[in-house]
């Protein structure tokens, strides 16, 4: 089976002349005419970035979602590809609208106009994973009901296990490949991708990116209703609102556009550092603008998480970035682990400088993304720093709020918008306001466990005298004053009442 989709996608490639990409050198001119020759359905005739999109769509979903990724990154290709890949993001040749409507009622065992007032038949988008109609209930709420695509399950398993195999022939083949971990990877990547095809979790994401935003002045998310969701349809509230990629629209709607690429690097930033919790997917097809200058988040397919250690060195990676400390996003990278332990702090020190200091105090127009990515590969592989799986959707995700950004405004300063924003973070999460908030996390956990002290104690004295514990308290009484330390006791313990006491009353 992989064989055959291997070979499918060898056809593909040639069949849409994609081979320009591969043989543009002069020793292999030849080979195009001989190609054309063997292959008589040979579509070369459109321009090249039509023919590519074209092609990404007959391969499938995880070749549109990677086009969908390449076409938010204008300063990595030429405008046309961009353009013409920008067309995955929401217009993928759709499924019948007979087959919409054959899955909403045999999911609900009821006639559609049952469920629905009005159902528009015409899709009004169209993405590689499912397909999106508006409707109105019968209670007169406006609604998008979003239905996972038939058989798309199985063509995205095909794909994962022929890439698991590529991933697999790739470490094989080439020594600096585990390095790099592709096959950890593509399990992330797969595990995401699943996630995708259950809309009952989508759903749950989007209530919880709700939860996480609500009364924001930054993002909306829409209303889901759960009584008409399953895991193949997901129906939640209608948003309206502009286009993210049309500066010309938001303008004369009277957005500000530089105010604009600013609130979504804070939103991409709360979402990771404070949540741990972020969108995965923010192409232009994902995100619409209200009136009011706010995001609307419109696709909830893939949301990243983080855990708090991951958040940690993350931040403070970022905040030494910012600060241009660069000896201290070495020394991050090997207290992480990311970094093997034998590495000297001043060598990749002076590696991180060489690549990062180029590209401070300048507009993301003046900066070439590309030849940065090329530097820090180039850099991880000399010091053998380790792909981090976990981290790949966030990286991921990082590449699309730059170029969002880019799009928006191309004076943004990225570094200066996100510094305050982290600094102001990680001052709640070390010192003593980390501290305090800490203690009033864990403050229903002390209320619970200082009452039962006393028992505890007398039960290990008595039970199992033995004990390193109790020989060590046995002889600190015999060389402390008695007195002093019952007065210290109750010191001790007066002080954590206290302390319970005004995180519990808030």
């Amino acid at each position: 089976m992989r064989l055959i989709r291997l070979l499918k996608i060898i056809f593909v490639v040639l069949r849409f002349g994609l081979d320009e990409f591969l043989l543009p050198h002069a020793r292999t001119r030849w080979l195009p005419a001989t190609i054309n020759l063997l292959l008589f359905t040979r579509k070369n005739s459109s321009p090249l970035a039509e023919r590519l999109r074209l092609a990404l769509e007959s391969l499938g979903p995880i070749f549109v979602k990677f086009g969908q990724m390449l076409s938010t990154r204008r300063d990595l290709m030429p405008t046309d590809i961009a353009d013409e890949l920008a067309k995955l993001q929401d217009q993928v040749p759709p499924f019948s609208s007979a087959q919409a409507i054959f899955l909403l009622e045999s999911a609900y065992k009821k006639k559609l106009g049952e469920v629905f007032r009005t159902f528009e038949e015409t899709p009004v988008a169209s993405a590689s994973v499912a397909q999106v109609h508006f409707a109105v209930l019968h209670d007169g709420r406006e609604v998008a009901v979003k239905i996972l695509r038939p058989g798309i399950a199985d063509i995205i398993s095909h794909d994962i296990a022929l890439l698991d195999t590529c991933a697999y022939l790739l470490e094989h083949s080439w020594k600096d490949a585990k390095r790099l971990k592709p096959r950890q990877v593509i399990e992330e990547f797969k595990k995401h991708l699943h996630n995708e095809l259950d809309l009952m979790r989508e759903a749950s994401s989007a209530s919880q990116l709700k939860r996480n935003f609500s009364n924001s002045s930054l993002l909306i998310v829409p209303e889901i209703y759960w009584d008409w969701c399953t895991e193949q349809i997901m129906v939640m509230e209608r948003m309206h609102g502009l286009p993210v990629n049309r500066g010309d629209v938001l303008r004369t709607a009277g957005i500000d556009l530089p105010k604009l690429a600013a609130n979504g690097v804070e939103i991409f930033y709360t979402q990771v550092f404070r949540d741990g919790f972020f969108h995965a997917d923010m192409h232009p097809g994902n995100i619409q603008i209200a009136a009011d200058g706010r995001y609307i988040a419109l696709d909830f397919g893939i949301m990243g998480t983080l855990t708090d250690p991951d958040k940690q060195y993350l931040a403070q990676n970022f905040i030494a970035f910012f600060r241009r400390d660069y000896k201290r996003v070495a020394e991050v990278h090997i207290e992480s682990g990311w970094a093997p332990a034998n590495t000297r702090v001043d060598e990749l020190e002076a590696a991180i400088r060489s690549v990062c200091e180029p590209i401070f105090d300048r507009p993301l127009r003046e900066v070439s993304f590309g030849r940065v990515l090329l530097r820090l590969f180039q850099t991880s592989r000399q010091f053998g720093i380790e792909v981090q799986p976990q981290l790949v959707l966030l990286q991921k995700t990082l590449l699309n709020i730059e170029g969002l950004g880019l799009q928006l405004d191309p004076e943004l300063d990225l570094w200066k918008t996100a510094k305050p924003w982290l600094e102001c973070w990680m001052s709640e999460q070390v010192g003593w306001r980390g501290f305090l908030n800490a203690l009033r996390t864990e403050a229903p956990n002390y209320a619970t466990l200082l009452p039962q002290l006393p028992r505890l104690l007398h039960q290990s004295l008595n039970e199992k005298p033995e004990l390193q514990l109790t020989k060590a308290i046995h002889e600190l009484i015999n060389r402390q004053n008695r007195i002093q330390l019952q007065i210290n006791l109750i010191a001790f313990v007066v002080l954590c009442g206290l302390i319970v006491l005004y995180f519990i009353r808030g």
